[in-house]
């Protein structure tokens, strides 16, 4: 059988807030959480039980506005740039700009339309037959239908759905799951992201 083309799917912002949870490091500067994306699908993809290669890394996220937010936003373009640039053609970064309420910045913007962006897109690519394994990291429940959606697919073996979550020893984790289905789930542990942390501080200019 050839080599299973394994997409792997982030939900950025919750695989961020996911690790800094995990691991403790809420009380840490705002760069402790950050990762690589190429790195962490890299990782996912050679511990994979079957034969398989990366065929891509499609990392979703909100992006502040520039006239609102223009620090976050130069922050958000230059980590957005290293990492497709870092990703040697395998990292594509999608971004929806956020949300902002009435009385921002009293209450903080939020994302809007990144958990149906990265659906459609999970879903999609999986019926037209872009992926072999999509592998999705994140804990929101929003995405459990598309997961279903491509379990209905019937792949076999192609396509199949995967999942992929922090977990800490002895510590309760968390990851989604389609009710009376096996979903295969890659646990990462505190090793595991220190392997693929990146600690750089993107509100700095760019030298």
């Amino acid at each position: 059988m050839a080599s299973a083309r394994v997409i792997v799917f982030l939900d950025y912002q919750n695989v961020y807030n996911g690790a800094r949870e995990a691991f403790d490091l809420r009380g840490h500067p705002s760069r402790y959480g950050q990762i690589d994306p190429l790195q962490l699908a890299g990782l996912v993809v050679a511990r994979h039980p079957e034969e398989s290669h990366l065929a891509g890394v499609r990392v979703y996220r909100g992006r502040p506005d520039s006239a609102r937010q223009p620090q976050a936003y130069g922050a958000n373009m230059r980590q957005s740039d290293v990492q497709e640039k870092r990703g040697r053609g395998l990292v594509e970064v999608i971004t929806r700009t956020l949300r902002y309420p009435y009385d921002w910045p009293k209450t903080p913007a939020q994302e809007k339309g990144i958990d149906v962006a990265l659906a459609v897109d999970f879903v999609t690519m999986a019926a037209s037959g872009t992926y072999d394994v999509g592998v999705l990291m994140s804990t929101d429940t929003d995405l459990v239908p598309a997961l279903e959606a491509v379990i209905g697919l019937g792949g076999r073996p192609y396509p199949r759905c995967e999942v992929a979550m922090w977990s800490r020893p002895g510590a309760y984790s968390r990851r989604l799951y389609v009710p009376g289905k096996k979903l295969w789930c890659h646990w990462l542990n505190p090793d595991d992201y220190a392997t693929v942390e990146d600690l750089t501080d993107y509100n700095l200019p760019s030298s």
